[in-house]
Parts: structure tokens; sequence; C-alpha cells
């Protein structure tokens, strides 16, 4: 706490005419481009590692970075589903982005079958449909430990899971909505993307910026 309110201290001092100004148009509105959903791991940082500004993303993190089906959420209260509709409907974004990590605690306990804490346990069991493709699906090529492996298909799954919304079928058939799946290192800081045509995860550098950059 003394770091937080520190750092509350210091971002005052610190904070140019410019950049209030910056704040005062975005407190009339906000026009994000993309949805972010990550993890929740304190080490996962989505401003920081894509150098992104107030107003640049709109972010939903969760314990293992989950989007539960739609046919999960009909009778249930589900904020990842609420998310995912204001984002689509209301604010518009044109792009939405599912960001895995290593060393994840969820995919951890997962891959280990290790006991967790009864909600936990609930909220991991939308994940189950991960482990069946680990199994059947490999990627081409993966981290050597299973719980890293785990992790990146499992991107790979809740991306076929926001596939399961109207709204999002519909706009990405559409083309005017793109879905990602994106992955963090944190012991290299390197962020990778899914390919597709590859079926594994590769680095986000300036080759892959120039083979994407029509498709955005």
């Amino acid at each position: 706490m003394k770091k937080l309110i520190q750092g509350i201290i210091d971002f005052r001092a610190s904070l140019s005419p410019e950049n209030q100004e910056k704040f005062a148009q975005l407190a009339l509105g906000q026009s994000p481009d993309v949805l972010f959903i990550a993890c929740s791991d304190s080490r996962v940082v989505p401003n920081l590692f894509a150098s992104t500004d107030p107003g640049d993303l709109f972010v939903v993190r969760n314990v293992g970075n989950i989007v539960p089906c739609s046919e999960t959420n009909k009778n249930t209260c589900c904020a990842e589903a609420a998310a995912i509709e204001f984002s689509v409907d209301v604010l518009k974004v044109r792009n939405i982005i599912i960001c895995g990590h290593s060393e994840c605690g969820a995919m951890q306990a997962m891959a280990s079958g290790i006991d967790t804490p009864e909600h936990v346990e609930t909220w991991l069991n939308n994940s189950i449909k991960s482990l069946d493709r680990l199994k059947n699906e490999p990627l081409n090529s993966m981290p050597a430990e299973r719980y890293n492996q785990l992790s990146q298909v499992h991107v790979i799954q809740q991306l076929e899971n926001l596939m399961t919304y109207d709204v999002i079928k519909e706009k990405v058939e559409n083309n005017t909505l793109g879905i990602h799946g994106w992955w963090f290192d944190i012991a290299t800081a390197q962020v990778m993307a899914y390919d597709k045509s590859k079926n594994q995860f590769v680095i986000i550098n300036d080759e892959y910026f120039e083979k994407v950059l029509p498709q955005l």
C-alpha cells in the first residue's frame, strides 16, 4: 500500500499539462479500438508491454483469461459476457485480443490436477475443453512445460469460445471485427501471437507486423 500511495503522489507531481488535457478529453467519453482479455496475474501488465495510453484498451481480467461459452451465461450473470456485449455493441471495438501467459497459476492447477479453493475450481471448470485440446490438437511448436503448453492451447480455445456469441460470430464473418490470440512469456518479456497458418505462436516483431498489416 505504501508503494501505491507514493505512486499516486508521484503521478500527481509529474502530470504534465498535456496529459491533464488528455484526461480531460477522456472524461467526455471513450472509444477504445481493442477489447483486451487477460489473466489477473500481477506480472501481466498489458499497458506496459503494449505501450498503450489511457483510452486505448477496454480491459477484462480474470483468473486464467477465460471466456465462458455463451451457453454457459444464459442463466447466470457473467461479467465477461457483459463486457463482450458492451465493448462490441456500445463501444464498437474493432478487435478483441485474448492474452494468456507463461507460468500461469490457473494453468498449472489444471495441468497437474491439484485441488483449488471452491470458487476457483468452479471457475476453472469453464476451461475443461482446453485440456482436451492439448491432448487432441497440440500446436506445432510449444514450450517444454506442460502447463505452458496448456496455456497456449487455452488461448486458442478461448477464441473458439468467443465465436459462440452471436454478436461476435456475425461481426467476424462480416469482417467488421478481428479476434486475436496473444501469449506473454514472462521470463523473456516477449509477446507472441497465434499464427493460424503455422498453427503456433510467433514473436510479434517487425516481420510479423508487415505480414498482418494488410489485415488490420
